[in-house]
């Protein structure tokens, strides 16, 4: 029988595929139907920032009309201003409602880019049961002069006041476009990350020319779109603490087993699950536990880790190895289109 028991940010999963943020966990009954689709932890959908701080100023609002009320009249003061239906609120009301309805951890997400204000919402979402917290940065630096390690700080700055004010796990869901991926992944794991999620999509919007205007949306991820946080994710293994976790380009078994071979603790998907509907991630848990018994595998633990870059490895010298291989084997397939014109 295989064991796809596993450990990601300290919690103890029964199976390395954890449902990440998305649409399907915004009622307790879409909670419900994906732990019961056997995946180990699910993801919460993300909380912005915007919305937390909508809530604030309700409550500040609400607070201040009262507040020259005469002192024989205080019990007409409002015992909670958060009383009312806004989405802070509500997240919380679900994030709660959820936890006590399933037996599989449940994290919480938080969406935002600037420091501040983060903090008392993190312990809310901590009292309401949240397992741990993800802190989806989601900063594109749009101005040409912010620096890029104005950035990193930014990054490090918002882990350390949330980290600070909660004592369950925090991980941090990666931009994939830093300067340096591994020395910003490094930073994070010494500032107290539980965990990095490799790696956040950003909205790309694009340009109608025919309508003359610009266009935005989401897509979901493919299979394609795996190649760079497994790479990333496999250089990782072994240089930091935290737990890493995978998430995009996740459809099909392979997609799963491909990252645990690189080194990934978990593998998170959304997409595959909107795709294709809760259940499979039966599917995908199956196909998993397939493909071990036909290698030969009876845990996780024994193949976790296996294809990643050694430690001890040059890391640059090893992806630039591959490199060349791979421009060797693509001349080899296509020709080369210099010699082909001489």
């Amino acid at each position: 029988m295989t064991d796809l028991s596993t450990s990601y940010l300290g919690l103890a999963l029964r199976s390395p595929l954890v449902a990440s943020a998305s649409p399907l966990s915004q009622r307790v009954d879409g909670v419900r139907a994906l732990a019961d689709s056997g995946v180990g932890a699910v993801v919460m959908y993300s909380l912005f920032e915007e919305e937390v701080h909508r809530q604030q100023l309700h409550d500040l609002m609400v607070s201040e009309t009262h507040e020259n009320v005469f002192g024989e009249a205080l019990t007409y003061f409002p015992s909670s201003p958060s009383t009312d239906t806004g989405g802070a609120t509500r997240y919380l009301r679900l994030l709660e409602q959820s936890a006590a309805a399933v037996e599989v951890p449940v994290i919480a997400s938080l969406n935002g880019s600037t420091p501040g204000g983060w903090e008392g919402f993190a312990r809310s979402m901590q009292d309401a049961g949240a397992a741990a917290i993800e802190l989806n940065v989601y900063l594109v630096p749009g101005d040409p002069h912010t620096s890029g390690r104005d950035v990193e700080d930014r990054h490090v700055e918002i882990l350390q006041q949330v980290r600070a004010a909660v004592s369950v796990p925090v991980a941090v869901k990666l931009s994939p476009h830093f300067s340096s991926t591994g020395e910003m992944a490094l930073r994070l794991d010494r500032a107290g990350a539980s965990g990095l999620v490799l790696f956040n999509r950003f909205l790309q919007p694009d340009v109608d020319p025919e309508a003359l205007v610009v266009t935005t949306g989401v897509t979901l991820s493919t299979p394609g779109e795996a190649r760079l946080p497994r790479t990333w994710i496999a250089i990782l293994r072994g240089h930091v603490t935290a737990s890493l976790a995978a998430t995009t380009g996740v459809d099909q078994p392979e997609d799963v087993a491909a990252y645990l071979l690189a080194g990934a603790d978990v593998v998170m998907t959304a997409s595959a699950l909107l795709r294709h509907g809760v259940g499979h991630a039966a599917v995908l848990l199956e196909g998993l536990e397939a493909w071990m018994r036909r290698k030969g595998f009876d845990s996780v633990d024994e193949f976790r880790g296996r294809l990643a870059v050694p430690v001890g490895v040059d890391q640059s010298a090893y992806e630039r190895a591959g490199y060349v291989t791979a421009l060797a084997k693509a001349r080899r397939t296509y020709g080369d289109p210099v010699a082909s014109r001489s």
